[in-house]
């Protein structure tokens, strides 16, 4: 009885390897893991041979089959469809360069996660230029080290951030095949400081008249301004606020999918005035999806090092004297909130950071409205900071909320 997608899917471990027949000599692999391959056993010159035709589901049932028939014509002719298949594999391996791999691994995992584009930016401005070229197999753990050590003078983090991702990738070299060892395994991080930058009020005031659209001695994409203000009145990561998009907003929330976050949760974050209003000027800068689109595409969003460029820019333009970060905006709304009496649990809720240890098990509640309330209670002190027209409460303040 040949095998059907969802027979292949109900598969489930065992305590030792199995293997289920389709047809043919055609095989899935069953291991204790849960990892499944596909087997093809054929016979050559009277001797029994296999070869592994991928793994499921990165290979489907249909393209299994598929590949199966190909190696089938290759015994009718009397040709080892094994042996043919190293072969490619070895040329492929002699031929690879660290621009081949970088490709790859950006299409088959780097790309399918929330800073694969951050982390693409990283190796396409110090990993490319000098390894392009070079075979992967050429590439050797002093050749890291080197590189890494100069990104270090310049950005620690930076360095420890691209360390990373090539590990990553020489990894995923690695499963392929194309590696037997990866050169930069176990190579030593640098050891970060924690960055501890929060604006005071008068920062806060210098920063939001920089940003004024109608503030042009300060050269910034106005569409970047914007993001800006965005990520102090929210305090969400500066990537997210980057990638917004209008099918994200939900009358007055904010949506961010999972798919798009760090953690992996989704996070709702209350539309406040002072962000609907951000959000609404940013349409006359985009007819697409995005809320803070490209100046130079806006087909595609705003990217984080576009930010993070103009802020460090022209941050001493703006009349602020010490260099600040748009991380350090989010660390900013953090603080502040505390300062504004908010508990800890509904102030890493707005941040849309996951609740730890048992909290995580047995609390369950979704903060919905102690999060708007926070909120408001910091659009009500931004407002004070930056002397605007205070809005008028529809809901109790955080005390009240508190000991009610």
């Amino acid at each position: 009885m040949t095998l059907t997608d969802k027979a292949v899917i109900n598969l489930k471990p065992k305590g030792n390897r199995y293997e289920v027949l389709d047809r043919g000599g055609l095989y899935v692999r069953v291991m204790p893991s849960g990892t499944k391959s596909w087997i093809y056993r054929y016979m050559i010159d009277g001797t029994a041979r296999r070869m592994t035709l991928g793994r499921y589901p990165a290979v489907s049932l249909a393209e299994a089959r598929e590949k199966h028939a190909m190696a089938g014509r290759d015994v009718d002719r009397g040709v080892d469809p094994g042996a043919k298949a190293q072969e490619r594999k070895t040329k492929r391996r002699e031929e690879y360069t660290f621009a081949d791999m970088i490709e790859e691994y950006w299409t088959e995992e780097l790309s399918k996660t929330p800073t694969g584009k951050e982390r693409l930016r990283l190796v396409a401005k110090d990993a490319l230029p000098r390894w392009k070229k070079r075979k992967i197999s050429d590439i050797t753990r002093r050749d890291g080290v080197l590189l890494i050590r100069g990104v270090r003078e310049r950005a620690p983090v930076a360095a420890n951030r691209l360390l990373g991702v090539l590990v990553r990738a020489f990894n995923f070299a690695c499963e392929e095949g194309l590696l037997t060892t990866n050169p930069l395994v176990g190579m030593r991080r640098f050891e970060e400081s924690a960055r501890s930058r929060v604006l005071n009020d008068e920062e806060i005031k210098l920063l939001w008249k920089g940003l004024d659209l109608g503030n042009e001695d300060i050269d910034i994409f106005h569409v970047v301004k914007l993001a800006a203000k965005a990520i102090l009145l929210t305090g969400q990561r500066p990537g997210e606020v980057a990638s917004m998009s209008w099918d994200h907003v939900e009358g007055d929330w904010w949506v961010i999918p999972a798919d798009q976050r760090k953690n992996r949760e989704e996070n709702r974050v209350p539309i406040m005035p002072l962000f609907r209003e951000v959000i609404e000027t940013a349409r006359a800068y985009s007819s697409t999806s995005y809320v803070f689109a490209s100046p130079r595409n806006d087909s595609l969003p705003l990217t984080r090092a576009a930010i993070s460029a103009a802020i460090r820019r022209h941050f001493q333009e703006m009349g602020v004297e010490e260099q600040f970060t748009p991380h350090d905006l989010r660390r900013t709304f953090r603080t502040r909130l505390a300062e504004l009496g908010v508990t800890d649990i509904v102030a890493e809720r707005c941040l849309g950071h996951k609740l730890g240890g048992i909290l995580a098990v047995y609390n369950r509640h979704d903060y919905f409205a102690e999060k708007r309330q926070a909120f408001e209670a910091w659009e009500r002190r931004l407002r004070e900071i930056l002397g605007l027209e205070p809005i008028e409460s529809k809901i109790l303040s955080m005390g009240d909320y508190r000991h009610g």
